[in-house]
């Protein structure tokens, strides 16, 4: 199982970076000078004249603190622990209170060991959740008209009417898994029914590579993410885009992403 990883891991590596290159900086150089921001995200400055800014240690440390504590969750259970601590690990890992914990210690670390005050650290609280908040409420619309998607079937319909298609294993998962993102806007409800559905097709076939198949799935669930996406609605309120622009950026880059790592796929298929 190990050496199945390794080499998913290294497959996965020959065909991502190529697809990043093309789809990240390059694709962002082309489009940089063709789309214009209508509306750009206003930034909160702070008047701190001779104080020093944070430092990148502590500011990566900020970043990654909810990380840790959930990560130092999750291996408790496999220490020798007094229960006491494995439920006080259970509880800070949890992400509600990981990230509670994160907004007392960059209020402490990043504001008052900076020298603001209690009512500086109050007022940058309540400006940056006002935007946040038609943010969170956009993007949970789009996240339930994603579900009601899911919970209508499409994506089992999708791959039902796909099974009986003549095609080859790799092309078959990304199709499958293809047309579940598009109709519900999920890549791991992408993921997970188009394996599902291409694992009993290739059982009994041979010559299938295993590594590939799982490369073309997820290549599959990358492609045309729009307003069924909650990702999509992200990127578009977090940049302060409009519909029209995400479409042009951050859907082209999913879609290029996509298509540029199945081409990798095919590529690699034909020489082992």
């Amino acid at each position: 199982m190990l050496e199945k990883n390794i080499s998913v891991f290294r497959l996965a590596l020959i065909i991502a970076i190529p697809a990043a290159v093309i789809a990240g900086p390059l694709f962002a150089k082309w489009i940089n000078t063709r789309v214009i921001p209508e509306g750009e995200p206003e930034l909160i400055r702070i008047n701190q004249r001779g104080k020093t800014l944070p430092g990148t240690g502590i500011s990566f440390f900020i970043i990654l603190l909810p990380v840790i504590l959930m990560i130092l969750s999750a291996m408790a259970p496999y220490m020798s622990l007094p229960d006491g601590l494995m439920k006080f690990s259970a509880f800070i890992g949890s992400p509600a209170i990981a990230l509670l914990i994160t907004c007392f210690a960059a209020f402490y670390f990043l504001g008052i060991r900076q020298g603001m005050d209690g009512t500086v650290i109050k007022k940058l609280t309540e400006e940056s959740l006002l935007p946040v908040g038609s943010i969170i409420l956009i993007i949970g619309a789009g996240g339930g008209f994603k579900q009601i998607l899911i919970d209508s079937g499409v994506g089992d319909t999708i791959g039902q009417m796909s099974e009986n298609l003549s095609l080859s294993p790799l092309v078959l998962a990304f199709m499958i898994a293809g047309l579940i993102r598009i109709a519900t806007g999920s890549a791991t409800v992408a993921l997970t029914t188009a394996a599902g559905i291409v694992s009993p097709i290739i059982e009994h076939m041979s010559g299938v590579n295993l590594e590939l198949l799982v490369i073309a799935t997820g290549a599959g669930s990358l492609m045309f993410s729009h307003v069924n996406d909650a990702g999509f609605w992200m990127v578009k309120e977090y940049l302060g885009l409009t519909v029209k622009e995400t479409f042009k950026t951050w859907t082209v880059l999913e879609t290029l992403l996509s298509f540029i790592a199945f081409a990798g796929v095919l590529l690699v298929n034909m020489f082992i």
